[in-house]
C-alpha cells in the first residue's frame, strides 16, 4: 500500500482456466515424481502423520525486463518446521518459457551464506526445468532440516534473459550474480545485494501435526511489510508466526501474499502491483499448501487511487468470501487502519473508510474479524495512527505497529478452539 508517489518499484496456474490447464499437470507429474525416491505417502493418501503446507509465500507480479542472466539467492523466512521441502517457481508474468539451468537450497546465515547442506532441487528428477510462459512448477522433495522462525537461501540460475516474475518489495536482502552458475556455492563472497525475490512464489514443508494448515495473509503493503526494518522480519505476518510458535497445541504456518500498492478491484498502480486480490485470489490463496484460513487486509489503496466507494469494496468481499467459503475456507476481516495525514487523504475516503470498517464488524459476513484499526489507532484522534506505531508516513505502521497488529489477531479464532 505505497504512496502513489513513492516509487517506482511496487510492485495466473492463475485465475484464468487456461493457465490452470497447463500449469496443473506439470505440477502433478513433478510431486508425483518426486514422492516415490523419498518413501513418502503420496498426495493421494490420507496420512494424519504429515501433511503439506506453505512455511513462506510471497506474491509475485510482473518485474519487467531487465536483460538478467546469473544467480539469484532468494532469502525466505519460514513459519513453521519440516525435513522435506519442496519449493514453487513461477512464470506467471514471463513473456516466453523460463529456462531454469540450476536450483538449490539451504538453510542461510544473516550474509546469505549456507548453513549446513546447499541441496540441488530436482524437476521430474531432472536438475533443469522450462516453464512455459504463465506457468508454476514444484520441484521434487527433498530432504533438508529446515528450521522454524529461520532464513532459508533459495538459489536459481537464469541462463537466458526474459520477463521477469518476481516480487517487488521484500524487505529483505538478495544476492545476485551476473552470467555465472553459482547456486551450489555456499558464500554470496563477490554477490551483488538487491531488494527484491525472483521467480520463487511459495515454499512447503512436509509438516508434522501440531501443524493443522495454513493461514494465508492476503493484503497490500502493510500485510507485505512495508517500512519494517530490513532484514528483521517484523512483518505483521512473521510477527503472527512467532506468536503461533510459542503456543502450545495446534498451529498453523504462515504465508505472507502481501503486495506493495495493491488493491482489491482495480490495478491502478501499474504491473508492479500486482494484480487486483479478486484476480489473485486463485493463486495466492487457494493453491497454497495446506491452507485453512484466510486473513483479508485490503482496501485502503482502492480508496487512496481510485476514490472507491463502500458498496463497491463491500461487494468485492463478498465475493472473496463466497471464494473462500466455496473452497471451504475460513476468512477473516481486517479493518482498514487509518490514513489521515497520509498523501492523499481527504474526508471522503475517511468517510468511506469508516463505513467499510462498520460493515467488516458489524455485518457477520466474515468468519470472524481482526480489529486492525482499533489496535493502531490514536485514542485521542482514531482517524489517525498512533505515534507510537506510526512510521512516519501516517500510512505504514513501524515494527512495533506491525507486531501490535499481530497481538490483536484472536489465535483461537484462527485455530477453531472458540
Amino acid at each position: 500500500m505505497s504512496n502513489v508517489s513513492e516509487r517506482d518499484d511496487r510492485g495466473d496456474f492463475a485465475v484464468l482456466a487456461l493457465l490452470r490447464r497447463l500449469a496443473l499437470p506439470v505440477v502433478a507429474g513433478l510431486l508425483f515424481a518426486g514422492l516415490a525416491p523419498l518413501g513418502l505417502a503420496s498426495a493421494n493418501s490420507d496420512s494424519s502423520a504429515t501433511h503439506w503446507v506453505a512455511t513462506w509465500g510471497g506474491s509475485p507480479v510482473d518485474m519487467g525486463n531487465h536483460n538478467y542472466t546469473g544467480t539469484i539467492r532468494n532469502i525466505v523466512f519460514t513459519s513453521v518446521a519440516g525435513d522435506v521441502v519442496r519449493v514453487r517457481l513461477t512464470n506467471i508474468f514471463g513473456d516466453r518459457p523460463l529456462q531454469i539451468g540450476d536450483a538449490y537450497i539451504g538453510v542461510s546465515g544473516p550474509d546469505g551464506t549456507i548453513h549446513g547442506p546447499n541441496v540441488p532441487l530436482t524437476f521430474s528428477g531432472a536438475r533443469s526445468i522450462t516453464i512455459p510462459q504463465g506457468a508454476e512448477v514444484l520441484s521434487d522433495p527433498v530432504r533438508l532440516s529446515v528450521p522454524e522462525l529461520s532464513d532459508l537461501a533459495v538459489s536459481v540460475f537464469i541462463p537466458h534473459s526474459t520477463e521477469q516474475t518476481g516480487h517487488s518489495d521484500s524487505q529483505q536482502t538478495t544476492y545476485i550474480t551476473i552470467g555465472t552458475d553459482q547456486a551450489g556455492d555456499s558464500t554470496t563472497a563477490g554477490w551483488t545485494p538487491i531488494s527484491s525475490w525472483w521467480f520463487v512464489d511459495s515454499v512447503d514443508v512436509l509438516a508434522q501435526q501440531p501443524v493443522k494448515g495454513t493461514v494465508v495473509a492476503i493484503g497490500d503493503s502493510i500485510t507485505d511489510g512495508y517500512q519494517s526494518t530490513i532484514n528483521a522480519n517484523a512483518r505483521w505476518p512473521n510477527d503472527l508466526a512467532r506468536r503461533l510458535d510459542a503456543r502450545h497445541g495446534r498451529t498453523l504456518s504462515v504465508a505472507d501474499e502481501g503486495i506493495s500498492a495493491n488493491q482489491l478491484l482495480n490495478d491502478t498502480f501499474g504491473p508492479s502491483a500486482g494484480v487486483p486480490a479478486l484476480a489473485r485470489f486463485d493463486r495466492d490463496v487457494i493453491d497454497r499448501a495446506g491452507v485453512k484460513d484466510v486473513i483479508l487486509l485490503e482496501g485502503i489503496n482502492d480508496i487512496r487511487g481510485d476514490d472507491a466507494q463502500a458498496d463497491a469494496l463491500i461487494a468485492g468481499y463478498e465475493q472473496l468470501i463466497a471464494q473462500a467459503h466455496a473452497s471451504g475456507l475460513k476468512i477473516f476481516g481486517g479493518t482498514l487502519t487509518p490514513f489521515k495525514g497520509s498523501d492523499p487523504w481527504s474526508p471522503e475516503g475517511e468517510q468511506t473508510r469508516e463505513a467499510v470498517n462498520q460493515w467488516i464488524l458489524t455485518s457477520g459476513a466474515f468468519d470472524g474479524v481482526i480489529d486492525f484499526a482499533k489496535a493502531t489507532a490514536d485514542s485521542t484522534d482514531p482517524e489517525m495512527f498512533n505515534p507510537a506505531y506510526d512510521s512516519g508516513d501516517h500510512l505504514h505502521p513501524n515494527d512495533a505497529g506491525y507486531q501490535a497488529m499481530a497481538n490483536a489477531i484472536d489465535l483461537g479464532m484462527l485455530l477453531g478452539q472458540h
